[in-house]
């Protein structure tokens, strides 16, 4: 093992994770707010909306990322759409996030038990429905950000100097495969070992106060 050489590379993994955890976060922000979006119009049968929900939510929870990413950054310029590469990475992470995370609030939603529905609709979804959806919906919101969050790996493939981008790129340069993968599983534990921490500690609080299973 190569320490003088891991250590020479710190600065550029340093550079790959804030901008792994910039775009990362940001799509996972606008995937919450899709997810819920999506959520209630399905929960609440909107007419149409709630059609083209689940349709959104089939082909990108049953696409991969790669393939979503590649249609949004090689494929949309055909059509007269360009857009950067981090905007396609947020885009792509946001809209996977989306479908992900609808799912998992709608679960919320339909475990709230029913008598409660018969409150005016406001002021039940706002105070009572919501606030128990998402706290039973916390183990399966966690698991999606960290889920989220690994699926960043892949922004390589758009030419993002992500983490996986910098491994792979100083390993074709200098050949330290063991050091830059070590590096790699270093800081990718950085980013998601506390939210799975956290995710825990929230978890076990929800619970005990009464509203999860």
């Amino acid at each position: 093992m190569n320490w003088e050489a891991m250590k020479s590379y710190l600065p550029l993994y340093e550079k790959a994770c804030i901008l792994t955890l910039k775009i990362g976060w940001i799509g996972i922000l606008f995937a919450i707010v899709i997810g819920l979006f999506c959520a209630l119009i399905r929960h609440y049968k909107v007419p149409v909306l709630s059609t083209i929900a689940g349709g959104y939510i089939e082909l990108f929870r049953n696409t991969p990322l790669l393939v979503q990413l590649f249609f949004l950054y090689f494929g949309l310029p055909k059509l007269g759409i360009s857009i950067g590469a981090e905007f396609c990475g947020v885009l792509g992470l946001a809209l996977l996030g989306g479908a992900y995370m609808a799912e998992a609030f709608r679960s919320g939603l339909e475990s709230v038990e029913q008598i409660q529905m018969e409150m005016s609709r406001q002021q039940a979804v706002r105070h009572i429905i919501l606030p128990q959806a998402i706290s039973i919906s916390v183990p399966a919101f966690v698991a999606n950000i960290i889920f989220l969050l690994k699926e960043t790996s892949v922004f390589s493939a758009i030419s993002l100097m992500d983490l996986m981008f910098t491994a792979k790129d100083l390993i074709g340069l200098y050949y330290k495969t063991t050091e830059c993968l070590v590096l790699l599983v270093i800081f990718y534990l950085i980013i998601l070992l506390p939210v799975s921490l956290i995710g825990s500690i929230v978890e076990r609080k929800v619970r005990y106060a009464g509203f999860g299973v």
